[in-house]
């Protein structure tokens, strides 16, 4: 197996009755999607996407409403067929599977998580967690166990035997994380999961999810439409528009080299001063006559926060060292570039 955990190759979602039909004249005339629209009566939900997830990757899916996001998040585990296309999940051609072979994926490997978790009222929230367990006839004392274990993972220890009204909706919100980790998956899907809350209690989701996907390193792949959301919690991004994933790429990558106008809108408020980092905009020493002995120096990693810290001190370049060698300097001039961003 590769060292990814989910591939699309050219997946195609046409909604219609006219889809095969749609599809093909695609192909043979190069339609766009208005045109799809006008001589076919489909609609273009996904559009030649490819793209690799590695394993223990956190992979954020942003585009604004109707941009294809959840679309494309319902390929890797079947809920939609694609219309043309392969995508492969943790080795295994995922539309090549029998439906029992897909149901048991979807139950042991593959955890979903939505922006309205459907908890059941009734339940408790021990039995809320511990259902895709009961669902696989566990014995009761193993899957309360397992449902305790993942109810502790999401700090909500002490609140098994509460029903679902008793909570905070961020709360509930993290019953059904702990809902989804219950059955230990290797992939997690996440589709706008905290879209819903207010803006502090959203914020700190997505540290505590940040940190528990990367203490149990898990794949996953995260929609929203925010790119600070994207930003705060991603190792990388695609951005979709229209159906398109139109950039892919770390979020230093996105905010400082857009694709294009597009991307470029979207990045133009967010701050660079804790995303981009010194190896982006340093230039080779010779850039200066100065002497750079006294020069404060950093990591190449060094936010662009830290070197206009140490920039105010001195009137000299930053030196970026690593490993004792210098390479290269950012002068002020760059710092600006820097905050600008943008590709500027």
């Amino acid at each position: 197996m590769s060292g990814f955990a989910i591939e699309l190759r050219n997946v195609w979602k046409i909604f219609g009755h006219r889809a095969d039909e749609a599809m093909k004249a695609i192909h043979a005339y190069n339609l766009t999607k208005a045109d799809v629209l006008e001589q076919h009566g489909c609609v273009v939900g996904v559009q030649d996407a490819t793209l690799s997830v590695p394993n223990g990757e956190i992979f954020c899916v942003m585009g604004l409403s109707g941009s294809g996001k959840s679309t494309l998040i319902r390929h890797i585990n079947r809920l939609i067929e694609p219309t043309s296309g392969q995508i492969i999940v943790l080795g295994q051609d995922i539309g090549a599977m029998s439906m029992r072979e897909l149901q048991r994926v979807r139950a042991e490997r593959i955890g979903m998580v939505f922006q309205h978790m459907a908890l059941m009222p009734h339940r408790s929230v021990r039995d809320n967690v511990s259902y895709p367990l009961e669902i696989r006839k566990i014995p009761k004392s193993q899957r309360w166990a397992v449902s305790d274990h993942a109810l502790d993972l999401v700090n909500l220890n002490g609140y098994e035997d509460r029903l679902p009204s008793e909570l905070s909706g961020g709360m509930q919100q993290r019953v059904g994380i702990a809902r989804a980790l219950a059955s230990d998956p290797e992939i997690l899907l996440m589709d706008e999961p905290f879209s819903a809350l207010d803006p502090l209690i959203r914020m700190q989701l997505q540290d505590q999810f940040g940190q528990l996907a990367a203490q149990l390193g898990k794949t996953t792949v995260f929609i929203t439409h925010d790119l600070d959301e994207a930003i705060r919690i991603g190792h990388r991004i695609a951005i979709m528009k229209d159906g398109v994933i139109v950039q892919t790429g770390t979020p230093e990558e996105i905010v400082m080299k857009p694709a294009d106008e597009y991307v470029r809108d979207f990045v133009q408020g967010i701050s660079k001063l804790k995303l981009v980092r010194a190896h982006s905009i340093m230039e080779t020493a010779g850039h200066t006559g100065a002497a750079l002995d006294d020069a404060p120096t950093a990591a190449p990693d060094a936010t662009l926060d830290h070197l206009i810290d140490l920039s105010v001190a001195s009137d000299l370049p930053v030196v970026i060292v690593e490993n004792g060698e210098r390479l290269g300097i950012v002068t002020k001039h760059a710092l600006l570039r820097g905050v600008k961003g943008g590709g500027a």
